[in-house]
């Protein structure tokens, strides 16, 4: 007799179980799929998922994926459905329905409701022959050989497979979409991956938090308006607005040691031309990468328009939250 696997033996073969369930679903991709995009993407009212136990727990996943990526969608729940919330469903939606038998009781329950008001279905099962599967107007085939549960048991590989499934599609319909970053920022707008998708503009400091000064600005006035602002650095711009280049506290401190009567100079002569700059309409993650130029310590970049003048300064510890800090 065969002795059970345990620790991390059972645990390998989990994982092998469950990569060898999704690996398989990429053969069965066919037709159906692309029927199944498309009813997604061109339904003009809402997405509605809906499975029961460990396929509901899935089917509100993909409903969030779904809804995070620019397709409104929401999860109804198969049994408070047939107990008062059908009214959910109107003609113009389509139901994405997750069962691994594709016989589950209270989804088959739907199906009339569905039919009679001509929404379209869409089913994820593992058993495409099914009651439901036969139902839908698209069916994604998830069937899995065996579950990684050792026991047999417990859906695993299946509600993988269907996790799996669910996030190939929701992908697929945006792309079909044509969603964008620029979307999914405005979608996430908070914690760290709200602010990474932030555009410059809404961290960069200008008006009078702006530090800058004139190709003759002094010595004792360059240091005032670097300490006044702040942000360790001033601009050095011309009377038409245009930017000349930059100080830092940092050039302020080598030149201390290089230059002869620093007090009498002035900020054309200290100035670092070229600066490096960043776009007012970056995103946050973007501009991040401005600020990595091998050995030099760059904490604070000018921000620029389309043209190319200068409206602000974005300071590194603007960044702080992003995904990349």
């Amino acid at each position: 007799m065969t002795e059970p696997l345990s620790g991390r033996a059972l645990a390998r073969s989990v994982l092998e179980t469950e990569a060898a369930a999704i690996a398989a679903l990429v053969a069965r991709l066919g037709p159906a799929f692309d029927d199944a995009v498309r009813l997604v993407t061109e339904c003009r009212g809402r997405v509605i998922v809906t499975g029961m136990g460990k396929s509901g727990i899935i089917s509100r996943k993909l409903a969030a994926t779904l809804t995070g990526t620019g397709t409104a969608a929401f999860f109804l729940h198969p049994a408070e459905a047939i107990h008062g919330d059908l009214g959910a469903i109107q003609p113009d939606d389509v139901v994405i329905a997750l069962s691994h038998s594709g016989e589950t009781d209270e989804l088959l329950r739907l199906l009339q409701t569905i039919r009679r008001l001509g929404a379209a279905l869409v089913a994820l099962t593992g058993t495409p022959g099914s009651t439901l599967g036969r139902a839908a107007a698209a069916v994604l085939d998830c069937g899995v050989s065996t579950e990684a549960c050792p026991l047999g048991l417990a859906p695993t590989a299946s509600t993988t497979a269907a996790l799996a499934m669910g996030d190939a599609l929701a992908m697929t319909v945006l792309q079909a979409k044509g969603f964008r970053v620029e979307d999914f920022a405005s979608l996430h707008p908070g914690g760290k991956l709200g602010r990474q998708f932030k555009r410059v503009d809404e961290l960069m400091h200008t008006g009078d938090a702006f530090p800058r000064v004139s190709p003759a600005t002094t010595m004792p006035e360059i240091v005032y308006e670097i300490s006044r602002k702040g942000l360790g650095m001033t601009s050095v711009v011309d009377a038409d607005g245009q930017l000349l280049g930059v100080i830092t506290d940092g050039d302020l401190r080598r030149h201390m040691g290089t230059t002869p009567d620093l007090l009498t100079r002035t900020a054309r002569d200290i100035m670092s031309p070229s600066p490096v700059v960043v776009r007012r309409d970056m995103l946050a993650g973007d501009a991040l990468k401005s600020f990595d130029r091998g050995t030099r310590k760059i904490t604070a970049l000018v921000v620029v328009n389309e043209t190319g003048r200068p409206e602000g300064v974005l300071h590194l510890h603007d960044l702080w939250g992003t995904a990349l800090l």
